[in-house]
């Protein structure tokens, strides 16, 4: 009987080979999720409290917070307006090239901003 041997999460992405752009990418995704997640909960909404005011169904914030399922950029925007945020997108400083932030205090970023 052969054992199966586990690799890690780096060994897999060095065989998927992303380019510094998909890593990015990976990266923005993951944060924006944790971010609209923080405002959530820093709301004190549950995920079906926000599906009444936003009218996302409960299932799909679920599904996203769980990062099964990237969202749209309209998800994003009809999840955060109810709770008082929008998405903003800002130029990105050449000198900062791949240093997203993701707070509305940073200028040169993409930012979740609270109206």
């Amino acid at each position: 009987m052969s054992k199966t041997k586990f690799r890690t999460w780096e060994e897999i992405k060095k065989e998927l080979n992303f380019s510094p752009e998909e890593e990015e990418q990976i990266r923005f995704e993951e944060e924006l999720i944790k971010t609209t997640i923080e405002i959530r909960q820093k709301k004190n909404l549950t995920q079906q409290e926000l599906s009444k005011k936003s009218g996302i169904k409960q299932p799909a914030i679920a599904n996203l917070e769980n990062m099964n399922k990237i969202p749209q950029t309209t998800t994003l925007i009809k999840l955060l307006y109810p709770m008082g945020y929008t998405l903003k997108v800002v130029p990105i400083d050449n000198n900062k090239k791949n240093k997203y932030r993701y707070d509305e205090k940073v200028e040169d970023s993409i930012t979740l901003r609270e109206e």
